[in-house]
């Protein structure tokens, strides 16, 4: 698993994922959350670091771990299992951050593992069933089929949007 952990690192590190855009799809990095694969679209994605202990924050809600300074910027970091209503899982050498740029701000995200970057056409891209589930629909894409694996596409936009998230927007 480290070393499908290392390859996506390194596939989105050399910056060639992110230029190889499908016209009516794109590439999606993988990632686990409890025992499901879930996919998000790479240009969201800046950076994937280890996870480091976040400095805390008073009346944060419970899914923001706190904040780390990432090269002189302030940026808040969400456990997403915790955000989802996942059932949390314990923090190892595993357990990664991935910085995102949701409609310009930044924010970390804490998962499980990624696992690699995969393409995705929209027609691979399926519409989810509507249940009565702890994860809203709007934070989800879209199912879709990699080989053996279901991937639950989501949209990292309506998931950590500034209302989702109960922060202020930066434009005020």
């Amino acid at each position: 698993m480290e070393t499908m952990q290392k390859k996506a690192t390194n596939a989105f590190q050399s910056g060639a994922p992110a230029t190889q855009i499908v016209a009516d799809g794109g590439q999606y990095l993988t990632l686990r959350l409890g025992s499901e694969e879930y996919a998000i679209d790479i240009l969201r994605v800046q950076e994937i670091r280890s996870y480091e202990e976040p400095t805390r924050m008073v009346n944060a809600p419970a899914f923001i771990k706190g904040v780390i300074n990432l090269r002189g910027v302030i940026v808040p970091i969400v456990d997403l299992r915790l955000k989802l209503n996942i059932d949390k899982v314990e923090y190892n050498e595993f357990t990664v951050v991935i910085i995102l740029n949701v409609r310009g701000t930044v924010i970390g995200a804490v998962v499980d593992a990624v696992s690699d970057v995969v393409t995705l056409t929209s027609q691979s891209i399926k519409p989810a069933p509507q249940f009565d589930t702890a994860i809203d629909s709007r934070f989800i894409t879209g199912l879709a089929n990699v080989g053996d694996r279901m991937l639950i596409v989501m949209n990292m936009e309506a998931l950590l949007s500034n209302a989702e998230m109960g922060m202020m927007s930066a434009a005020m």
